[in-house]
């Protein structure tokens, strides 16, 4: 195979792993792969092995195209543009549209699990509309629905692990954790295979969890007892409005533990392994590997 790849947001930790994966465990020539970003000084260390670096900016359409040109295979990171609403989906279709117009030969793009309208997480919206996008461009496409990162855990676990109380709206609703570098080791092999046709694979832990049964993992870990507190929707949001967070920013989270509620996280699919050849870590696995990061 001698395409030429490309993968966006290559500063952020997604996309830095998914090219260590091109370049150490897939064996890509580094002259293959073009990693774009805001940022290029940040990519000095891959500029240095090879790999062509561009600048590209999803808030300046015009020079997207410039960025894709010459690329066979592509893979559209989804961008984190949250705070403001409609941001995100703004950006990610002009992504699609540069990659069309520079004639990109294959699309692939970072998703969500159920992304379908009806999800309870505010911005499935920016997902569903942007995978819609590439299917229409008539661009065959790899579309990866991650799910939930295991490294999601080391935002709240700290605050969780000082009080001893994890606040949810989760109910019995269970999350199927995967390391963000399984996932990358996964979408790395689809970007670096020959497949010209047309899938969506969703990615996932090998087990899925209730936040009762994270806590008592964390416990074990960490010798530090959890009491998990269910609230509402509503309560569980004005909390987090309490402790400082934005409105807009509370809801976002909130809407997770929704989605966690009526079942849209707990799927568990054996893509990981099909895609890389790797199984995913269990999470228990994954959190003793990382058992500094539990407490901050």
């Amino acid at each position: 195979m001698t395409a030429t790849l490309l993968v966006t947001g290559a500063s952020g930790h997604l996309g830095r792993s998914v090219i260590n994966h091109l370049l150490d465990t897939f064996k890509v020539p580094a002259s293959r792969i073009i990693a774009t970003t805001r940022t290029p000084a940040s990519l000095a260390d891959l500029a240095a092995r090879g790999v062509t670096v561009r600048e590209a900016d999803f808030d300046d359409q015009a020079s997207l195209a410039k960025a894709f040109a010459g690329t066979d295979r592509a893979l559209i990171i989804s961008t984190n543009e949250l705070a403001i609403q409609g941001k995100r989906r703004e950006q990610q279709l002009a992504a699609v549209a540069g990659a069309s117009k520079a004639g990109v030969g294959h699309l692939l793009y970072t998703s969500m699990p159920n992304t379908e309208p009806g999800s309870p997480v505010l911005f499935a919206p920016d997902h569903y509309d942007t995978e819609q996008a590439i299917k229409a461009s008539g661009i065959p496409y790899t579309i990866f629905r991650n799910g939930w990162y295991g490294e999601n855990l080391f935002m709240a676990m700290p605050q969780v692990l000082a009080s001893g109380q994890w606040y949810t709206s989760a109910g019995d609703g269970a999350i199927s954790y995967g390391a963000r570098d399984d996932y990358a080791a996964a979408i790395a092999a689809g970007l670096a295979s020959d497949t010209s046709e047309s899938k969506t694979y969703t990615l996932t832990g090998p087990k899925a969890y209730k936040t009762a049964e994270v806590a008592a993992i964390v416990t074990e870990l960490t010798g530090k007892p959890i009491q998990v507190i269910q609230l509402s929707d509503e309560a569980l949001t004005e909390g987090m409005k309490g402790a400082g967070l934005p409105e807009g920013i509370a809801k976002v989270l909130v809407s997770f533990d929704a989605a966690t509620r009526a079942g849209d996280l707990g799927m568990v699919t054996d893509s990981v392994e099909t895609l890389s050849g790797r199984k995913s870590a269990p999470l228990k696995q994954f959190l003793e590997a990382n058992k500094a990061a539990l407490a901050g």
